[in-house]
């Protein structure tokens, strides 16, 4: 088993034998003010638990299910609102890229730059984030074996990344459904990277709307809980003020006012285990 040594992360260390990280934020960027308020309450929340914490949301996305779908508001505008975030609040951000030359500018503002699912198999996506110097996390893809993800990080390292994350979140097994195989965590984190759990994006049913993606929320907890005790070292959380009116993943993210219940519940399920494993 590869040992990958902790890194810091907005002054948390993250990784083997370390505290749980938290990784959390809206879907997509949406109304500039309501963001600043969702970063702070999040910010506090994990302040308060003791727990480090990465706010989450992208500023554009190019996976979505019909042509109509909100895609965000750009590259240009989502950096400025995740850079007044950042500065206001006093955490790093996280936010994904879907094309080579974006990766200098995002890198600028994010701290953690995220390599979404359906591209992690991208060689040049990949090299041009892994260049920049920000932290990699790498979604594996849903249809990749997890073992495989070990060609991510060699690209990644190729190019001089050695702070790399891998994220479960699920796989195809069927029609419109995700499943999640939590053998897939351990495997990964064998690879000698720190490993996250995306417990939204896992409780997803992709199309089976017709025109957005659905899902099944009441399950993230149970999928979060699951995650931790396989292993997991971090956890990914979209959370949005009411998930009703977002205008990405309406179906798949937490309320806001389930989200310090759930990481006060994590916090424990994660001490356990590295009592388990020490």
């Amino acid at each position: 088993m590869a040992v990958a040594t902790p890194f810091v992360l907005g002054g948390h260390l993250v990784g083997l034998g370390q505290p749980l990280y938290v990784i959390a934020g809206p879907c997509v960027l949406e109304d500039p003010d309501e963001m600043l308020q969702t970063a702070e309450t999040l910010a506090t929340i994990c302040e308060r638990l003791g727990v480090g914490f990465c706010f989450k949301s992208s500023y554009r996305k190019d996976n979505r299910t019909s042509a109509d779908s909100y895609r965000g508001p750009g590259i240009d505008d989502g950096l400025r609102l995740l850079d007044r975030i950042r500065e206001a609040v006093g955490v790093p951000v996280l936010t994904d890229i879907h094309h080579p030359e974006e990766a200098d500018a995002v890198a600028q503002v994010a701290e953690v730059i995220q390599i979404p699912a359906f591209l992690c198999r991208q060689t040049s996506l990949l090299e041009a984030a892994g260049r920049t110097g920000s932290v990699i996390n790498v979604k594996k893809g849903q249809f990749l074996a997890a073992a495989d993800m070990a060609h991510a990080a060699g690209k990644l390292r190729h190019v001089g990344c050695e702070r790399i994350l891998f994220t479960e979140r699920g796989s195809f097994f069927g029609y419109r459904d995700l499943t999640v195989d939590f053998r897939s965590i351990s495997i990964m984190r064998e690879l000698g990277y720190p490993v996250v759990f995306d417990a939204t994006h896992s409780v997803q049913s992709p199309g089976s709307t017709g025109t957005t993606t659905g899902g099944k929320p009441e399950l993230i907890p149970l999928l979060a809980r699951c995650g931790m005790a396989a292993g997991s070292d971090l956890v990914f959380v979209e959370a949005h003020p009411e998930p009703a009116r977002a205008k990405s993943d309406a179906g798949s993210q937490l309320p806001l006012d389930a989200f310090e219940p759930l990481v006060a519940e994590l916090v424990k399920f994660r001490n356990l285990f590295l009592e388990a494993n020490t």
